[in-house]
């Protein structure tokens, strides 16, 4: 973060002045001695600055958010879910888990259209991870991405709730969202603030589960069909949705918790989950249509727009789904 008499820069790089306060919801932020207030002289942060971890201003407003502020102080902005970044537990789930060739065929894709972009700006939410399959995105435009979380990691810029992201309309030209939905309270929100800051025409690109069980604890709230997600997104212009891993990948997760269960220990789900991992390659063998409506996890791939998807529209997406079989 560095300030001149003209300019201010704030996190990721972004100028200050695309900042909201999150207290104010339509006023900006200013920043003094490396820390972060409110311009809004009647604001609570206006004196009092925001919190910060590692030099990353915690732009949340904690009367509305699930996280606890004395905790998440307390706790240095660390996530209330075990992490790890063992790179042979990292290598150990990849393998496991696998990586979605759909997820790295969009992404190709999708870096495709940003290559053709001026000086793009990409915003991940959630990015306290880098998602599985978007190493492509990260190597061709890492000096592009602004990155933010509900917690801290050594890849956010910023901590913010997606319920309200901290940035003036119309900044970026892409927002990726990858396994985030499945854990805020109110889905529409997030997805209506991912309209807000793309700019006209921008892109957006979500991954999120359908058939899986819960992860990540108390922090788990929500499933999408791939129809329900197509219509969660009904202000964007469809350029392609569907399974991102199908039925034998959902076969696995139900496995894993099956063993779980039996066996009263997550470490045997882990064990049989690994010892079955090649039911996820019966995904390439399924018809779409089948897999779409077993799918573990399903993906949208959209531009904002001006006009809003007809209700009655979401029956011919899924019956147009059904007559791929092949």
């Amino acid at each position: 973060m560095i300030s001149n008499n003209n300019f201010m820069f704030g996190p990721g790089n972004l100028p200050i002045t695309n900042f909201i306060c999150p207290n104010c919801l339509n006023h900006g932020l200013k920043i003094v001695n490396k820390k972060y207030y409110c311009i809004n002289a009647d604001c609570t942060n206006s004196d009092n600055a925001y919190l910060s971890v590692d030099g990353k201003p915690v732009l949340i407003n904690f009367t509305y958010s699930l996280v606890n502020e004395n905790i998440f102080a307390n706790e240095g902005g660390e996530s209330n879910v075990v992490r790890t970044s063992s790179r042979l537990i990292l290598s150990i789930r990849k393998l496991i888990n696998g990586v979605s060739p759909i997820t790295r065929k969009n992404i190709s894709r999708l870096c495709g259209e940003i290559e053709v972009l001026k000086d793009p700006k990409i915003l991940i939410v959630g990015g306290g991870e880098i998602g599985s399959g978007i190493a492509e995105l990260y190597s061709k435009f890492s000096n592009n991405i602004v990155s933010f979380d509900i917690y801290n990691s050594k890849h956010v810029d910023f901590i913010a709730d997606g319920h309200f992201i901290p940035i003036i309309d119309a900044v970026f030209d892409v927002v990726i969202i990858q396994a985030v939905l499945e854990h805020v309270l109110i889905p529409h929100d997030v997805v209506a603030e991912i309209h807000r800051v793309l700019k006209p025409n921008g892109i957006v690109y979500a991954e999120t589960p359908f058939m899986q069980q819960v992860h990540e604890g108390p922090y788990d709230f929500t499933r999408f069909s791939e129809s329900g997600h197509r219509y969660l997104f009904r202000d964007f212009q469809l350029i392609s949705s569907g399974y991102t891993a199908g039925a034998g990948s959902s076969l696995l997760w139900s496995l894993d918790f099956f063993f779980s269960g039996i066996f009263r220990t997550r470490k045997a789900g882990k064990l049989f989950r690994f010892v079955f991992f090649w039911l996820r390659k019966f995904d390439i063998l399924i018809p779409q249509s089948f897999n779409i409506d077993a799918a573990s996890g399903i993906y949208f791939f959209g531009r904002k727009s001006h006009s809003q998807m007809p209700q009655k529209q979401i029956i011919d997406h899924y019956m147009g789904n059904q007559r791929t079989n092949f």
